[in-house]
């Protein structure tokens, strides 16, 4: 394991640090080291429920379908590619 490079302080009231102490215990670990692990699995269960996109089987199927059609620009992205054509070089 890697040595610590960051230092993270927190103030807690004594309940808390009681509470972390205890389980920190039955775990065999440290405090620090509960804390830790604990903050680290609550981010990442976090962040996996926020930046994951879940989809209905219809949503799924609508999104897949529309994919799988051939790309049409409307009118308003027509218009802007026409007018940007003549100062857009490509390299």
């Amino acid at each position: 394991m890697a040595a610590a490079t960051a230092r993270f302080d927190l103030k807690l009231k004594s309940d808390e640090k009681e509470l972390f102490a205890e389980a920190a215990a039955l775990m065999g670990t440290t405090t620090a080291g509960f804390v830790r692990a604990a903050a680290k699995e609550k981010a990442r269960a976090l962040i996996e429920q926020e930046t994951r996109v879940s989809l209905s089987a219809r949503d799924f199927a609508r999104i897949a379908a529309a994919l799988d059609k051939p790309f049409a620009p409307n009118k308003a992205l027509d218009k802007a590619l026409k007018s940007v054509r003549g100062s857009v070089r490509r390299a």
